[in-house]
């Protein structure tokens, strides 16, 4: 039997350890509460109103957390008192301990019950301590739930493991909502909100001119209030060179083009970070699409439309359930110009050319008048599918392996080849 050579087997060893490193890599990824709940249909409305509270970033903020969901019976129950938005997400809150609670952890509670915190807790809202859960295992199978304002009756008994990532996720169901007074009262809305005066005293004076002249289009801003809204509004510089577009388009085409530029949801700046992808906006219907495609790129958020891509470049409110944000660019619809596309940006220089990814190809379509330079400024070039740089910086700077852990196996591949030539 023929021995393997030292070098060659140190460079095997080493390859050994990459692998191992490399799965670690694959499987250390943050968490998305939305992701998980939305494969199981039976926690939507659960699902919904996380994201409408903008609990759904906290939750993937945190690195130990468990989520107790109720199904949508369960909600129902609490949606037939109509409590407002805040006192849902006080409810909510208190199904969201902080800590780690798996199905075996669950069963297997030193002394039989354990006190945990919520997150209605770290929220300063409630009083004493009722914002902790009593946890107990009951036996037999069973564990119980308990607010501790709720005069220790067992409320909820755990009835599934739903989703687990040790230790950093539990997402569980639990049989039926927390019963807490505290989460459950009544918590008033703020006062009415003026978005055209924000937006008016804030550089956005001639969106909101002419936001507030649409009765329709200001109509539908108003109603959605209450229930969640996300104004994306053009700074005067662009909506101004945008007023001789704007003043050819049909009544119903202005009504649109203002509506597009609605969500009807909150969307805080970390949401729309962690919820890239198509979104609807105030003017979709059903027969017309009226989306946009929210990408970001490090701290930077874009708001795509086919036609043109804007860039956030402040926010004017950030205060549940209303966020406002100007962009550089007024928001154009592909169901309104249509004979209008999106400039890829310029070949790169010789030097980078071989290194830089290949922009999709695009067919040309005759008689198209060339795009002016604000529509083209800042329109990125497309990437590839798939396409993802060999690292990545996390927050503090350091470099962490992502997409290019397969060139760091082939590094490790390398150096073992060369060993056993030696």
């Amino acid at each position: 039997m023929q021995l393997l050579r030292p070098a060659t087997t140190a460079a095997m060893a080493a390859l050994a350890v990459a692998v191992v490193v490399l799965s670690w890599c694959g499987g250390a990824q943050a968490h998305n509460i939305t992701k998980i709940l939305a494969k199981h249909p039976e926690f939507s409305t659960f699902n919904h109103y996380l994201t409408l509270t903008h609990l759904a970033a906290e939750i993937n903020r945190r690195t130990t957390i468990t989520v107790c969901a109720v199904d949508n019976a369960a909600m129902d129950g609490i949606l037939a008192k109509h409590p407002t938005i805040y006192t849902i997400k006080n409810i909510l809150s208190i199904h969201v301990l902080l800590d780690y609670f798996g199905a075996k952890k669950l069963h297997q509670i030193t002394n039989g019950t354990a006190l945990a915190a919520t997150m209605f807790q770290a929220t300063g809202s409630a009083p004493g301590s009722t914002g902790f859960v009593n946890i107990t295992d009951l036996h037999g199978g069973k564990v119980g739930f308990a607010p501790e304002d709720n005069d220790g009756t067992f409320g909820a008994k755990f009835v599934k493991s739903v989703e687990e990532l040790p230790y950093n996720i539990s997402v569980i169901q639990i049989s039926q909502v927390l019963p807490s007074a505290a989460a459950s009262a009544p918590t008033p809305a703020p006062a009415e909100i003026n978005i055209t005066g924000i937006m008016s005293a804030h550089g956005c004076k001639v969106f909101a001119d002419t936001l507030l002249a649409d009765a329709d289009a200001v109509g539908t801003f108003e109603d959605n209030l209450a229930g969640g809204l996300t104004v994306f509004c053009p700074l005067d510089d662009a909506f101004k060179a945008f007023l001789p577009k704007f003043k050819n388009l049909t009544k119903a085409g202005k009504s649109s083009l203002l509506e597009y530029h609605g969500v009807p949801l909150y969307q805080s700046v970390a949401m729309l970070k962690s919820n890239n992808g198509v979104m609807n906006t105030l003017a979709t219907d059903g027969a017309n699409k009226y989306d946009f495609t929210v990408q970001n790129d490090g701290e930077v958020v874009t708001l795509r439309t086919k036609v043109v891509t804007a860039r956030i470049t402040g926010t004017l409110l950030d205060e549940q359930p209303v966020a406002i944000y100007t962009v550089d660019k007024v928001l154009m619809p592909r169901e309104l110009f249509k004979g209008l596309a999106e400039t890829p940006a310029p070949a790169p220089a010789p030097e980078e050319a071989a290194d830089a990814p290949k922009p999709s190809k695009g067919k040309k379509k005759k008689g198209k008048a060339a795009p002016s330079p604000d529509e083209v400024a800042d329109s990125p070039a497309d990437s590839p599918d798939g396409d993802v740089a060999d690292q990545t910086a996390d927050g503090n700077g350091a470099v962490r392996f992502d997409g290019g852990r397969f060139g760091f196996l082939a590094l490790v591949v390398s150096a073992w080849l060369g060993f056993s030539v030696l």
